[in-house]
């Protein structure tokens, strides 16, 4: 739509159209994103530099806005004027679809709070890119985004997902991905399936498998394994055959002396720690066994 003609029904408000971009393939644009970038009147871009070509390459005149994470908040205002004005603007992060782990949430929820029309179009996605080709469980798994920076923090994250039974899905970047998986290693274990898929939909896409350990001594082997996008994948939990066994004695009775003064999931917690137990078969072994 040209803003001419939008500026002659100004008491018609535009629409936010979220629309994915290739993650590496530029043969992956869908021909309703080309036309939508065709047609809108601005851009909104994580980073307008990256963007610039993709547009000049389909041949888009729309004019750009830079709206990344530092200034989501601030450029929210402008892009609500603009469609508040008639005028239709599209979103699009640096690959994929925006919102996923990329700028995007505040300025689509605000839309929807103030009934302006939010349209979102399908696209290229590296989390099912990943799932499709990966070969492991798809029936159930939970989206992670990044792991957090710091080494205490993500080992911590990991710990809270050790009993997750769903496969799991990370992204990851290159200069971490090593320490990644030897905090898998240490927080999980080698018990776990691991898949690594980078370069999705590019020239060296590669799909890597194996546990925690043997991913890392493929990576060290070859250097180039550890460039590139990333999505890294994690089986979910499967509990071991025997775990409706009840706990050990000695757990059993440090459980009941504990649960007097404490919750009984966080005194349950503390004994699996310190028996080297199954925090839910203690909680479990709890409900059925201590009144509190």
């Amino acid at each position: 739509m040209k803003q001419t003609k939008v500026k002659e029904a100004q008491n018609n408000p535009g629409t936010l159209y979220v629309v994915p971009t290739p993650i590496g393939n530029l043969s992956d644009m869908t021909e309703r994103g080309i036309r939508t970038l065709l047609e809108v009147d601005y851009v909104a871009a994580e980073d307008t530099r990256h963007s610039k070509p993709l547009l000049q390459q389909v041949g888009s005149k729309a004019r750009l806005i830079a709206l990344h994470e530092h200034n989501e908040k601030q450029k929210t205002a402008a892009v609500m004027e603009l469609l508040s004005n008639g005028l239709n603007v599209a979103l699009i992060s640096d690959a994929g679809t925006p919102l996923i782990s990329d700028p995007g949430y505040i300025i689509v929820s605000r839309c929807r709070q103030q009934g302006l029309p939010v349209v979102a179009l399908p696209g290229p996605c590296a989390i099912t890119t990943a799932l499709s080709g990966a070969g492991v469980a798809t029936d159930r798994f939970s989206f992670e985004g990044f792991l957090a920076a710091k080494p205490q923090q993500r080992r911590k994250q990991l710990a809270t997902l050790a009993e997750e039974p769903r496969t799991m899905v990370f992204y990851e970047t290159p200069h971490r991905i090593m320490h990644t998986l030897e905090d898998i290693h240490e927080t999980l274990g080698d018990g776990r399936e691991l898949v690594l898929a980078r370069e999705l939909t590019k020239q060296f896409e590669t799909y890597l498998y194996g546990n925690a350990s043997q991913l890392l001594q493929r990576l060290t082997d070859d250097p180039n394994q550890q460039r590139g996008e990333m999505v890294l994948i994690i089986s979910g939990y499967v509990a071991p055959a025997d775990a409706d066994d009840q706990p050990d004695l000695q757990a059993q009775k440090a459980l009941a002396i504990l649960v007097q003064e404490l919750p009984l999931k966080k005194a349950a917690a503390i004994v699996a720690q310190l028996y080297d137990e199954r925090k839910n078969a203690l909680y479990q072994w709890g409900l059925k066994n201590l009144n509190n």
